[in-house]
């Protein structure tokens, strides 16, 4: 008989500890094996949440099978939440401390951490004795959010272990993306989670090897995919909402059990608050669950008109949603820690109750966490080491989403006049780094320098993809997400898996038409730090003696200078003044009115476009309908012998109008 001790406060709750002492294993870690080839790990978790100590006590039952042909001789898991342990840790080192919660963590006690107080095999072995913190990533002997257990019974190919533990952690006060703050809880990397074993073969696995990385600064999550049952005890007057679908309540005394079960998932996170408000919707088939604070009631069907969305241009290109439900949380202020961030089957969002209509934060955060239901929850890549394989492409798409729902000049910002759209925010935001050349994409998540990891990662993959969909075509480049995420869904994609569905998708419509792959263009984008600008250098119309006829010649027969045609050699200049290149068009206008479009391979650092005629060119244009959204300065690309200066009166006219609607409001308020 296997027995676990629930370790709980002495205080209030001895005598339930003594009783757990003669229990067996509970039922619900008793798990019932439903195997998937996606599903490597069955957790089961009872964990009980003391909130007057800020603690959590947890019996925890992890049955794992090998997906390898290797011999594993040890476990690795990952203690996320002894990152919170001190300003020793790596994570602390990365960020530079805690910022604004270091003093309050130390006033109040609220540092977070995990300690495992008994672990042991199915075999009766007992783990704890050898188990051991290590570093793989940086040597830091005081970081402890790694753990490796060695196995006295190794784990044979195609094998499995169960592996039975009881842990208790202190709760962090207002940390990144997990803990709590007066009454609200949010429950994410809360438990030991086990890593990622990469057979030969996965992903850049060149032989068997466990996966863990240390918990940095600027990073999220990596795991495998596995089936949680998770029973949660609070006091009865807690709400929960969680990953997976509740399937009871239990209450007990002054207590309250929630159970949950989620299928297929790599994470499972919870959050709880007694204040939480709960709206509760069907769409398409998808049990929707908001849950809110009061006060941001009225933000309801801002919530669901978003989701609705997202789903819709979601299952139209990927198809439909594959899990049974979603519950989407709007922390309150005092949570913000815990806002715009995803788990499977739970996302959370952030607003200000009076934020106004126009000012579409909530909307975006809900549109992109919910695109990452696709891009890193079920396409399940290593955003540890690749981030932009699911924040680069969920940005993109929720780009693609507010612009097509609330309009591609509006999709950010339309409030007082002013109004952004998503791809203006992108552009502001790579461009408008102080060395916009510091890092490539596909950096190593923790090495970004300069801060620059959230805007490469994000707005720079968005522009690159943006790029990519100039070129050919926004059906083909959804064509190549849909055939990526159905190969890969459940399974851990890697960059090279992306960029070679790209080619061969491209090369199936296009042909050779843009190579034989698009190595070329994923060289420069994503494994490359150069910028991209076209520029119009020059315009020339160089009168020449006029013959008889424009285009033809009449034996030669010059006729007298009054009767002449004038004809023009006219020209445009044109130079690639970055390190990118990438085929453009060229718009070319003559003062007749004819317009003449060439293409341009956009290799050489010069070119010339020479005409003979009439008429001469009074402008030119690179990239017209600015398809290549990597061009660091579009106004360079276009040059007129008459500029036309409407244009930047109106905007001037705009900007105007929005300052006095701006002071008007000012003066009201005053």
């Amino acid at each position: 008989m296997d027995v676990l001790l629930i370790f709980l406060p002495i205080k209030r709750m001895a005598f339930f500890a003594f009783l757990s002492l003669l229990l067996p294993l509970p039922p619900a870690l008793c798990h019932k094996e439903q195997p998937l080839s996606s599903r490597i790990a069955s957790y089961g978790i009872q964990v009980r949440l003391d909130t007057a100590g800020r603690k959590a006590y947890a019996l925890q039952s992890l049955h794992w099978k090998n997906p390898s042909s290797d011999t594993v001789r040890e476990l690795q898991f990952h203690l996320y939440y002894n990152a919170f342990r001190n300003t020793e840790s790596t994570f602390a080192k990365e960020r530079g401390g805690f910022g604004m919660f270091t003093e309050a963590m130390k006033a109040n006690c609220g540092w977070g951490w995990m300690d495992i107080r008994r672990m042991q095999d199915e075999h009766g072995n007992d783990l704890t004795r050898a188990m051991h913190y290590f570093q793989p990533d940086d040597g830091n002997a005081a970081d402890r959010t790694v753990l490796r257990v060695p196995l006295p019974r190794p784990v044979l190919p195609g094998g499995s272990i169960r592996v039975d533990m009881e842990w208790v952690s202190g709760i962090p006060r207002a940390a990144l993306r997990t803990g709590y703050q007066l009454d609200y809880y949010f429950m994410a990397q809360w438990f030991p989670k086990l890593g990622v074993y990469e057979p030969s073969g996965t992903r850049y696995a060149e032989k068997g090897q466990w996966n863990c990385r240390q918990y940095h600064g600027n990073v999220e999550y990596y795991a495998d995919f596995g089936l949680y049952e998770v029973d949660i005890t609070l006091p009865a007057g807690f709400k929960v909402g969680a990953s997976g679908l509740l399937t009871g309540v239990k209450q007990a005394g002054e207590n309250r059990t929630w159970s949950f079960r989620a299928e297929d998932v790599i994470d499972f996170t919870w959050t709880a608050s007694p204040h939480f408000v709960e709206v509760e919707e069907e769409y398409r088939g998808i049990p929707l669950r908001l849950l809110f604070y009061p006060h941001h009631l009225h933000l309801a069907p801002r919530y669901l008109q978003a989701i609705r969305h997202a789903i819709d241009f979601c299952a139209e290109r990927f198809g439909p949603y594959p899990y049974p439900g979603l519950t989407i949380v709007d922390p309150p202020l005092h949570g913000a820690f815990s806002s715009a961030m995803e788990y499977p089957m739970l996302i959370t969002t952030a607003a200000v109750c009076l934020l106004p209509e126009g000012v579409k934060t909530p909307e975006i955060l809900i549109v992109h966490e919910f695109v990452h239901q696709y891009f890193g929850q079920i396409a399940a890549s290593n955003e540890q080491e690749e981030a932009w394989l699911d924040e680069g492409i969920t940005n993109y798409y929720e780009a693609r989403i507010m612009d097509e729902y609330y309009g591609s000049r509006t999709s950010t910002i339309d409030f007082m006049g002013f109004r952004m759209g998503n791809m203006e925010s992108n552009r502001a935001d790579f461009f408008g780094l102080p060395n916009p050349q510091v890092s490539e994409i596909a950096r190593t998540s923790w090495q970004f320098q300069d801060d620059s990891y959230h805007t490469i990662t994000y707005s720079k993959t968005t522009l690159l993809l943006r790029s990519l969909e100039g070129l050919i075509g926004t059906e083909t480049l959804d064509e190549i997400m849909r055939t990526y995420f159905e190969r890969w869904k459940f399974h851990h994609p890697c960059g090279r898996d992306f960029t070679a569905i790209a080619s061969e998708v491209v090369f199936r419509k296009y042909g050779p038409l843009f190579g034989q792959n698009l190595d070329w263009f994923f060289e420069q984008g994503l494994y490359g730090t150069g910028m991209c600008d076209y520029a119009v250098a020059s315009i020339s119309n160089n009168p020449k003696p006029a013959r008889a006829g424009v285009f033809e010649d009449p034996g030669d027969c010059i006729l007298p200078e009054t009767e002449r045609a004038q004809v023009y050699e006219s020209g445009v200049t044109l130079h690639r003044l970055g390190e990118l290149h990438f085929p453009v068009e060229v718009r070319i206008r003559f003062e007749d009115g004819k317009t003449v479009t060439e293409q341009w391979d956009g290799r050489a650092r010069s070119k010339e476009f020479i005409y003979e005629g009439v008429s001469k060119i009074t402008s030119a244009e690179i990239d017209p309908e600015q398809k290549i959204a990597l061009d660091k300065n579009l106004i360079n690309n276009s040059l007129s012998l008459a500029p036309e200066r409407a244009g930047a009166r109106k905007r001037m006219l705009q900007f105007l109008l929005w300052v006095q609607n701006v002071m008007q409001s000012v003066s009201v308020l005053v």
